[in-house]
This record gives structure tokens, C-alpha cells and sequence, in this order.
């Protein structure tokens, strides 16, 4: 007797945008493709992060031909962390994969993605195969991630790329506090605390078409390093544990409380 096959899981897209309304489109368009091409119920989240370019209004235009197209708005400007965890906790599917709305990874890359995640793997995580910025940027990322791989002791390749396919049971298993960029260290670090289980995937880095980097100013440099700190206090001083946090996270969901 023949056996049925098992149904592919339900994906949920999303991508932070911030006045990326050079590039909003073709992802949009395109993680549809992927989607129908999968085979799989999937949905796609536009996180409008304050935006002060017409993205708005690119995205109002999207949700006409594309009506898997969710679209959550920021009134100001939270931070990309803070965007990220408003995906996070929008998305409804079983998987979840997002990357960002600047168009400097392929989003048709999700393709080779899917089949890794497979019984035994929690997270694929992309790693760049070479970093396509100015020089200046790829030596301070190079730096970055030496230093960050010694204070976190993480063991993703590539902690900097966000390009990643993660199990919804995962997430919602740990609590994402931080509203600024560390919010990727933050993320992969928990869910290894925690024993999700990481598969790395090679994916291509692209020159930036739209648009420039929010990060790289001393404002934010500063603001980063000491959110950096704060995470480390956090992890290895105060010594929080993911599944504690996992456990008063579903505490306050079953009691109708707020999730950050």
C-alpha cells in the first residue's frame, strides 16, 4: 500500500524594512515565488519599521497582487531588533525565515534552505561567502565577529548574516529583549543555550543597490557596545536561563499576558 507523504510545514517570509523602498518589491515578489514554489501554506510579513520614504506606500500597492502580504507597522523608528521581534511574534507558520529588506542576500537562496531543515536540525543559519561591503566595513565585521565569538562563545560560522530558517517552536521558546542589531546575538546565542540544534548553509552577500547602512556612525556604535555588554551582564553574569525564560514566557501567554 502506498504511504502519503507528509505535508510539507506551513513557512512564514518576513523582512524589517526601513526606507528600503528601493528594494521591498523584489523580495515581496520574489519570497512569493518561493512560496508557491515550495508546495507549502506560507505567509508573507513586511515589518515597516517607520519608514520616512514611500515603502508605505509601495507596500499598500503589494497587498493588491500578493494577498499573502501582511504588513505591520512602527509609527517611529524602534531599531532593528525591535523589528525583529515584531516578525517574530506575528508569524504564524511552522517555520520561520527572514532576512533583510535591503536586498543584499537572494531571497530565491531560501530554495536550498528548506531541504536542510530536516528531523534533527532547529535553525539553518547562512553564512556569507564573502562579504561584499567597502573595505572599511569588512574589517571591522571581521573583527566584530572574532570578538563576539570570544565574549559569547557561540558556535553558528557566522553570527553577522542574517539569513536564517528557524522552527516557530524555537522561538517561541525563548524571550528576544534587545531592539537594537545585537538582537542576532541575542537570538542565536539563546536558542544554543537553550539546545536547538544549528545547520549552516553557505548564501551569497550582494553589494548594496538602495539606499546606506544605519549602523556604522558613532551614535550607533556606541549604543551597540553597550547593549553588548548588557547582553553579556545578561547571559554570563547574571547567568539567565533560556528555558526559565521559556517557561514565565508561556506562564504570561496563558494568562493573557503581554510577550516582548
Amino acid at each position: 500500500m502506498a504511504t502519503l507523504e507528509a505535508k510539507p510545514q506551513s513557512l512564514s517570509i518576513f523582512f524589517p524594512c526601513y526606507n528600503d523602498a528601493g528594494t521591498i518589491g523584489t523580495l515581496v515578489t520574489a519570497a512569493a515565488l518561493v512560496g508557491r514554489e515550495s508546495g507549502r501554506d506560507f505567509e508573507i510579513i513586511v515589518v515597516d519599521d517607520g519608514s520616512s520614504d514611500n515603502s508605505r506606500d509601495i507596500l499598500e500597492a503589494l497587498r493588491e497582487d500578493h494577498p499573502e502580504l501582511r504588513v505591520i507597522r512602527h509609527e517611529k523608528n524602534q531599531g532593528y531588533g525591535a523589528a525583529l521581534r515584531s516578525g517574530f511574534r506575528a508569524a504564524t507558520k511552522d517555520l520561520v525565515f527572514y532576512t533583510d529588506g535591503d536586498g543584499q542576500y537572494d531571497i530565491l537562496e531560501l530554495r536550498r534552505l528548506l531541504p536542510v531543515m530536516q528531523d534533527g536540525v532547529d535553525v539553518v543559519n547562512g553564512y556569507k561567502i564573502s562579504r561584499s561591503d567597502p573595505v572599511h566595513r569588512v574589517v571591522i565585521g571581521k573583527l566584530y565577529l572574532v570578538l563576539m565569538r570570544i565574549l559569547f562563545r557561540f558556535r553558528v560560522r557566522d553570527v553577522d548574516c542574517d539569513f536564517r530558517l528557524i522552527r516557530r517552536s524555537a522561538l517561541s521558546s525563548i524571550e528576544l529583549r534587545h531592539s537594537s542589531g545585537v538582537i542576532c546575538l541575542e537570538l542565536v546565542r539563546k536558542l544554543e543555550l537553550a539546545g536547538y540544534r544549528f545547520a549552516d548553509y553557505p548564501v551569497h552577500h550582494y553589494h548594496r543597490v538602495y539606499g546606506r547602512s544605519q549602523f556604522f556612525n558613532f551614535k550607533r556604535l556606541f549604543v551597540t557596545a553597550v547593549n553588548i555588554f548588557r547582553l553579556f551582564w545578561e547571559l554570563f553574569v547574571r547567568r539567565e536561563s533560556p528555558r526559565d525564560i521559556a517557561y514565565s514566557t508561556r506562564q504570561d501567554t496563558a494568562l493573557g499576558g503581554p510577550r516582548t
